[in-house]
């Protein structure tokens, strides 16, 4: 199985690795519960979609606000926010979940 290893603002994940994987005595309960959210640009404008939807959540005039919103429903899901740049490039992504990977040190 090849996977590419995306690097992560707090830690590391597999691309494609998006919903809750069994628990264990390490994570001490699941580390993705809802969908990651993407801020994606749409036209002039900026949007969030969850992760496998064909339309967007939400639709805003900047990023900021996109970011803003992302970032409030990957908390309140536990997810993962993933930011696109103007370049259509993903440049970022922020975890909410219980992190597997957490950044050594």
């Amino acid at each position: 199985m090849n996977e590419t290893v995306l690097p992560m603002r707090r830690g590391i994940i597999s691309k494609g690795l998006s919903q809750a994987f069994l628990a264990n005595s390490e994570t001490k309960g699941a580390i993705m519960t809802g969908k990651n959210q993407y801020v994606v640009r749409r036209g002039d404008g900026w949007g969030v979609r969850g992760e496998g939807n064909s339309r967007l959540t939400a639709s805003y005039d900047t990023q900021r606000e996109a970011i803003e919103r992302g970032r409030e429903i990957a908390r309140n899901q536990g997810s993962e926010l993933r930011i696109q740049g103007s370049d259509a490039k993903f440049r970022e992504a922020w975890s909410y979940g219980n992190d597997p990977f957490p950044p050594e040190g």
